[in-house]
């Protein structure tokens, strides 16, 4: 085990200097790794938000301020403004940055071919076989990818219901009155959308959906936090705090005065995030509408 973790360390410290990955002029182009990675990002998903960014790279987000500041002085990146939601940004490369973008990848293509020119040709199937066993060892294939929270689109509410209904089924034994209250609010969502009050995150992964939270107008300047969901194949990632921090920004944002969410008390796990965000108990009630005797809570947070 030591000599496989060493020859591990070994190969890391061989490969990113075969690469250059360290140095403030990766590729010879003028960009660290990181910059490049961003450049990348943008012009892989256009459109995107810098929080999103931030989170699918794992950047402090200082530092890719920083980044997109530099990148906006020299033309590479602008930011528009998102016609589902006024008050933020996304990110778009500019024409120049898209020729950025092409010029690195085709230096990094040219990087790599150089190495494999140096390959007998018999090697390099083996080679691959190799680098396919690395990512399936690490985690390499769909759970790599990066984390995006998306707008909602058709089809997305009908996995909102389904998923939500077999889990809370499966987990807690709740009954279809339950799926029947999802549905509910998913089709109220749908039938009474106003982007400018209202928005709906979706977390994808590799095409995967694997969480959801939605803000809905309750009127008097209320916000109302709805279904918020995450996965359990997803656990661990970090998704629930980062969707009820996204919801709480754009409840601010859009102006409303408060936001409220009802829930149940035996959800441990989304209790303490409310908690931690900042929200306070304001009432209780017992009641079995889902089959099992449950204690529905009522939390708000001063906006």
């Amino acid at each position: 085990m030591i000599d496989l973790l060493d020859s591990i360390r070994d190969f890391n410290r061989f490969y990113t200097q075969q690469l250059g990955i360290l140095g403030r002029n990766y590729l010879g182009a003028g960009y660290t790794l990181a910059e490049a990675r961003v450049l990348h990002d943008i012009g892989a998903t256009p459109g995107v938000a810098a929080n999103i960014l931030a989170r699918s790279l794992s950047l402090d987000p200082a530092y890719l301020s920083r980044i997109l500041k530099t990148f906006r002085a020299r033309g590479l990146v602008v930011a528009e403004e998102d016609p589902r939601d006024r008050r933020s940004q996304t990110l778009v490369l500019t024409p120049q940055g898209e020729d950025e973008r092409a010029r690195l990848a085709d230096l990094s293509r040219q990087q790599i071919a150089a190495a494999l020119e140096r390959l007998p040709v018999e090697g390099r199937q083996p080679l691959a076989q190799a680098i396919a066993v690395m990512r399936d060892s690490f985690g390499g294939g769909e759970a790599s990818a990066p984390v995006v929270f998306r707008d909602h689109r058709p089809g997305d509410m009908g996995w909102v219901i389904a998923a939500q209904a077999e889990f809370y089924t499966r987990t807690f034994g709740w009954n279809d009155q339950f799926e029947a209250l999802v549905a509910d609010v998913a089709g109220r969502f749908l039938k009474n959308f106003n982007p400018a009050r209202e928005k709906a995150w979706i977390a994808e992964r590799g095409g995967n959906r694997l969480g959801s939270i939605f803000i809905m107008d309750g009127g008097s300047d209320v916000a109302k936090l709805r279904l918020l969901y995450v996965d359990p194949a997803a656990r661990g990632l970090g998704l629930g705090k980062a969707l009820v921090e996204d919801a709480i920004g754009f409840s601010r944002r859009s102006g409303y005065r408060s936001l409220s969410l009802w829930t149940n008390d035996n959800l441990a796990a989304a209790l303490a995030l409310y908690q931690k965000a900042g929200f306070r108990l304001v009432s209780e009630e017992r009641h079995s509408m889902f089959g099992p005797e449950l204690n529905g809570q009522t939390w708000v947070l001063d906006l």
